[in-house]
């Protein structure tokens, strides 16, 4: 701004007239000792401070300005009314001009706000950074500053200052304020989400290693109906499980919701079971903002009016929903649909951890059971044959020795039985994933397998390989050992398969098979060959004498293969039941005939 050396000398006249231009274009009645000459309409703002000023004269020449006179009259309009709030600040945080959204959000009168200072206007709020001093750092450096404040009303501001750059004038302050309290809320919550989703399945080694699977199951579902009742505050609750080989969805959790319809049966189907199959079949989430008019809701409680449900998904792949319900219609918004879904994952990896926990206690008690079988298998099997072979010579000579026998021949079988039912206590059904016991070999369980062969690893293999789908293994060196392990058992009723090989010590496996034939109607047999070699030709007698074309097994052997020929053995037997011999159904166990040994 330039004066006259005549407007410097009349400052303390009582009337003044500011003159943008040459004075010279003022009208010759107009006291020129009373005009103060400015170069720009800006300045003229300044000036129109000072009480004594009466009016403002525009030269001609200088008429152009007149619009940006103009726009500055509008653009104070347009910050007055700014949905954000808007300030001018003076070097010591005093605000010269505030909008009326300041004014609202400090609730005070609009025009009382100037001179105040800022903090003071938002009642001292807590300056959060990034930068601790926004306003000196703006008026020290020059540049751009910005920080959050947090006010006792829990409300969150964005403060955005910059500093007014003119000559001949004081440092001032442009600052802008905007209300992210909702963003700041969000934030908050996501991260309250997240740290309630680790915590969800957080266990301590000591506390997996004490709780049973139902404790962590309860546990589990204390977890999710706090953190969804108070974190989100969804007070009607719904958890359901996918059982993938039915389609049924097991429910989980129920909080609020009807007993009615907490028992009912839902499947993952788009059709007629509801938002919750719909949700489970499409793997994809639902709101309902009016169950009203909503043909695929079933209400889970008769005051609901909107819902909404997610899935849960692991892998891409849907382990069951959750869903929740309120008695308001319009409920839920993006944001709680968003919140749902986050926590909706964090509920499924934790169902996944528990069930990783409980397979994981249940692989090592299975494999504590199986440790402890196979340390004994082979020795009971030791018991069995010496019992056996004992029993023989005193056959008619000592029933007393012979009753003994045979309670060691049970108590040693009863050795074995005892282990697998520990085992099977150990390891509930519930606590094994789905999966890891294949419904295709149901048939092996209980099934009684006699395995003939003089080398121990082999034997060892049958009761490692067969025993974990729940056959009852013994085996035996050598073909008479074989015979008296079936006689002293209850002949035809003693073994479903029995695998020998074809070169026992004492004879073949096809002349095992003769002489099991004298004690049995049909050998339920299965010959094994080491690498296809059969010098006399057993394989080939035993075939023309009964023994099944697919009933031969090739050393060494693999898992798959040994299941599929005792599983043919099994539906070759259903087919043909064993019976005994005519003149053996009346022997007791035990007692011999003449050319038996």
């Amino acid at each position: 701004m330039n004066r006259s050396p005549q407007a410097t000398q009349t400052t303390s006249s009582p009337r003044k007239l500011i003159c943008v231009g040459d004075p010279q274009t003022l009208p010759s009645e107009i006291d020129r000792d009373l005009v103060i000459v400015v170069d720009t309409s800006v300045a003229v703002l300044d000036e129109l401070q000072e009480p004594e000023i009466d009016g403002v004269w525009i030269a001609r020449d200088q008429l152009p300005q007149l619009s940006e006179l103009r726009g500055l009259t509008q653009s104070g309009l347009m910050l007055r009314d700014m949905p954000e709030g808007v300030a001018l600040l003076d070097s010591d945080i005093r605000l010269l001009w505030g909008n009326r959204r300041l004014a609202q959000w400090s609730g005070k009168p609009e025009g009382s706000v100037a001179g105040m200072n800022f903090y003071e206007l938002l009642s001292n709020p807590e300056i959060m950074g990034p930068d601790f001093c926004p306003f000196h750092t703006a008026l020290a450096t020059g540049e751009e500053s910005n920080s959050t404040l947090h006010t006792e009303q829990n409300r969150y501001f964005q403060v955005h200052a910059a500093p007014l750059v003119l000559p001949h004038h004081s440092r001032q302050l442009i600052v802008t304020v905007s209300d992210i309290t909702e963003e700041i809320l969000q934030q908050q919550k996501l991260e309250a989400i997240h740290k309630a989703g680790r915590e969800l399945a957080d266990l301590r080694p000591t506390e997996i290693f004490m709780m049973e699977v139902d404790e962590r199951i309860d546990l589990l579902k204390e977890n999710i109906r706090h953190y969804l009742s108070d974190l989100l505050n969804f007070e009607v609750i719904e958890i359901r499980l996918l059982e993938h080989a039915t389609g049924n969805l097991v429910p989980l959790l129920s909080v609020g919701i009807d007993q009615d319809a907490a028992d009912r049966q839902l499947f993952a189907h788009p059709q007629g079971n509801g938002v919750t199959g719909y949700v489970a079949a499409s793997g994809t989430p639902y709101v309902c903002q009016d169950v009203e008019n909503d043909p695929l809701f079933i209400p889970g409680v008769a005051t609901s009016r909107s819902s909404i449900t997610a899935p849960l998904i692991l892998h891409d792949q849907v382990l069951g929903t959750i869903n929740v319900e309120s008695p308001e219609s319009n409920a839920f918004s993006d944001s709680d649909l968003q919140f749902l879904e986050i926590f909706a994952r964090d509920v499924a990896f934790a169902l996944n951890t528990l069930e990783l926990l409980v397979a994981q206690k249940a692989n090592t008690a299975q494999q504590s059971c199986d440790a402890i079988h196979s340390a004994v298998a082979m020795p009971v099997d030791e018991i069995l044959n010496d019992a056996v072979n004992v029993m023989e010579g005193y056959i008619g000579h000592s029933p007393e020795v012979v009753e003994r026998l045979q309670r060691i021949l049970h108590n040693a079988r009863d050795i074995k039985q005892t282990i697998q039912q520990v085992g099977q206590k150990m390891t509930p059904l519930e606590a094994v994933p789905v999966g890891i016991e294949s419904s295709q070999h149901v048939a092996l369980r209980g099934k009684r397998i006699l395995v003939v062969d003089a080398d121990g690893p082999v034997r060892e293999d049958a009761h490692r390989l067969l025993e974990r789908y729940g056959c009852i293994v013994e085996t035996a060196h050598k073909g008479d050992e074989a015979v008296w392990m079936v006689r002293s058992s209850g002949g035809a009723k003693s073994y479903d398969v029995i695998i020998s090989d074809i070169r026992l010590p004492d004879y073949s496996g096809y002349q095992l098979m003769l002489r099991l034939g004298e004690i049995m109607e049909r050998v339920p047999m299965v010959l094994m060959t080491g690498f296809g070699y059969d010098p006399g030709h057993s394989i080939v007698k035993a075939r023309q004498n009964g023994l099944h074309p697919k009933c031969v097994l090739s050393k060494p052997f693999r898992l798959d293969q040994l299941v599929d020929v005792v599983k043919t053995t099994l539906e070759i037997n259903a087919e043909n039941p064993i019976k005994p011999k005519e003149d053996d159904v009346d022997r007791p166990a035990g007692d011999s005939q003449p050319g038996d040994a």
